[in-house]
């Protein structure tokens, strides 16, 4: 063998050798079957604050009178309506300086179902009464309004339901945020004796207002 091949023999098994000893120097990574490890995760969450809200809520959708106390000269139909309730959530700083809220009521008249006259909404009155006027003593029932078959029982009020009457109200918002206030009216509807028999349906639209 020539002088010029050994030599590039030897400098060729010396590339090998040194690849070899560079493989060697990395080793593999060794994992036990079944190892297991835990990550801990954790986050914070804030209480959403939003602002309170002033609403009106009633028990029912519907009321049915039915005779009681009728005279020779007045028919008389009573009723319930169902509970109002006034919730405040707002805070007193939430509430607009001298602020003050109401719930008024106005009816349309009765419509006959089968084509009778219509009966006005003058012929319907309320008593408002208060259930539940917390503790400040703020909040209080509307008064009285009789029929136009009646004789006003305070100045006035013998007009019946037709224009918006007071149901409940306070003149201080602010003293009676963050609570609820609850509110019924006795219903009675007076008419003519010889009216005409038949049912009648007349819509009572409460609204609130502050």
């Amino acid at each position: 063998m020539s002088t010029w091949n050994r030599k590039r023999l030897l400098a060729a098994g010396a590339a090998g050798a040194l690849l070899v000893g560079t493989v060697a120097v990395s080793s593999p990574a060794l994992a036990e079957p079944g190892d297991s490890a835990d990550v801990e995760v954790t986050v914070d969450i804030e209480e959403i604050e939003e602002p309170g809200v002033l609403a009106l809520s009633i028990a029912g959708d519907s009321v049915a009178l039915s005779e009681d106390g009728s005279t020779l000269l007045v028919r008389q139909f009573v009723g319930t309506l169902p509970t109002v309730t006034v919730t405040d959530t707002r805070t007193s700083d939430e509430v607009p300086d001298n602020a003050a809220w109401a719930v008024l009521g106005s009816a349309t008249d009765f419509v006959g179902g089968a084509g009778q006259p219509p009966i006005g909404a003058g012929h319907l009155g309320w008593r408002p009464r208060l259930l539940d006027g917390g503790d400040t003593g703020l909040v209080s029932e509307g008064e009285e309004v009789v029929t136009v078959l009646d004789e006003p029982t305070q100045p006035g009020n013998n007009v019946g339901l037709v224009d918006q009457e007071l149901l409940v109200s306070t003149f201080d918002s602010g003293a009676v945020a963050g609570d609820a206030y609850s509110v019924d009216a006795d219903l009675f509807l007076r008419t003519a004796p010889d009216v005409a028999a038949g049912s009648y349906t007349s819509t009572l639209t409460l609204s609130l207002f502050e």
